[in-house]
């Protein structure tokens, strides 16, 4: 009898721990469902948020669309600059200025033709109605490349109106590691173009001052980290080695010359290895690739388990990824939605509390994360 009863002490206690361990798992899991705002987009690539609670999404064959009152405007946005959209590239990112109420000022990232081929391009222009007016090109990739690979152009604003832009390689490799050429870099600006004084480059003659980071592949997305400012971003790796890098001036990523991927189909090496002395090693990486696309730190009120978790865009595996951090440390990966919305290509984190996605295809849709 008393060998029953401790045998039915350790059950009850089991059971116990196991309820105590399902509300504690109820606790940290949110649910959620997904809204479909607007479909019928082609490609959209980017969105941007008015403080009027009307919103833009770029698409990339060269249209920029107006969200009013969660229906998009049939009219495209007239008075773009000169777009050339060929393979990967078009009208790409939107972005508005900190001080946007003030000055109306809207940016645009593209593939621009020039002499040399084609290369990212940013302009700024200001909305009146649904055409842009003033429009002024701020920033032109030099040299230009040829084919339609990598062309980076993720835009974001830091807390001190620094314009940020992403660039990538073009899809020629050994660029990526000069000063004197703006393919593979991150580029810092003022939101008028000028470039800073204090730039880490600003003072090399044999490099171009606008480059704040190098060493980068395909970078295609890039947010603020909502507590310290800082500057997160990812790239495209090649057979895997996809990075989440923290951008810090001057410093150097490593591509191609350290990488945590191989070449395409056959596998080999690239590079010198996974390491380097005076290459930054990324605080994340894929392998194999998911192909990322957007990012976010959410941080609204809505989905509250999720908050200051970072999102990603998966346009491979056709998901999104929710990573948690313990400070600059991601120590857990979940991956939500697979096949069933298609090509993630941008997460955004909306000024209603709720997170929103755009999905790439030719019938691309703006979706919008809510409690379930």
């Amino acid at each position: 009898m008393r060998h029953s009863l401790s045998f039915q002490k350790q059950i009850l206690g089991l059971f116990f721990i196991a309820i105590l361990f399902a509300c504690g798992q109820a606790q940290t899991a949110q649910t959620f469902k997904t809204t479909i705002i607007v479909a019928g987009l082609e490609h959209p690539w980017g969105m941007a948020f008015l403080p009027d609670d009307r919103m833009l999404i770029t698409e990339r064959p060269g249209r920029l669309r107006l969200v009013e009152q969660g229906k998009l405007n049939p009219a495209p946005i007239k008075g773009l600059p000169n777009i050339t959209a060929q393979g990967q590239g078009g009208l790409l990112d939107v972005a508005i200025h900190p001080d946007y109420k003030n000055n109306g000022w809207i940016y645009l990232s593209y593939s621009e033709a020039g002499s040399d081929g084609l290369g990212t391009a940013v302009a700024r222009a200001k909305l009146d109605g649904i055409k842009l007016k003033d429009t002024e090109v701020i920033f032109r990739m030099d040299p230009k490349g040829h084919g339609g690979r990598h062309f980076g152009s993720r835009l974001v604003f830091d807390r001190n109106n620094y314009l940020f832009i992403t660039v990538g390689e073009r899809g020629d490799r050994a660029r990526a590691q000069r000063l004197d050429d703006h393919a593979g870099s991150v580029i810092r600006l003022h939101d008028d173009g000028r470039i800073p004084n204090d730039n880490p480059f600003a003072n090399n003659k044999n490099a171009k001052p606008e480059i704040y980071s190098y060493g980068h592949r395909n970078p295609q997305g890039m947010t603020l980290h909502p507590d310290t400012n800082e500057l997160w971003q990812h790239e495209h790796g090649p057979q895997g080695g996809d990075e989440i890098n923290k951008i810090k001036p001057g410093v150097n990523y490593g591509w191609p010359v350290i990488t945590y991927g191989v070449n395409y189909v056959i596998g080999t090496k690239i590079g010198e290895g996974t390491h380097k002395e005076g290459m930054e090693q990324p605080l994340y990486y894929w392998t194999p690739s998911i192909a990322p696309s957007g990012m976010a730190f959410y941080t609204g009120d809505k989905l509250p388990q999720w908050r200051n978790n970072l999102f990603v865009g998966s346009l491979k595996f056709q998901l999104l990824v929710r990573l948690e951090l313990d400070g600059n440390k991601i120590i857990k990966e979940e991956r939500l939605l697979k096949g069933e919305l298609g090509r993630i290509r941008d997460v955004r984190d909306g000024p209603d509390g709720y997170l929103y996605l755009l999905t790439d295809a030719d019938d691309g849709r703006l979706m919008r994360l809510e409690p379930n």
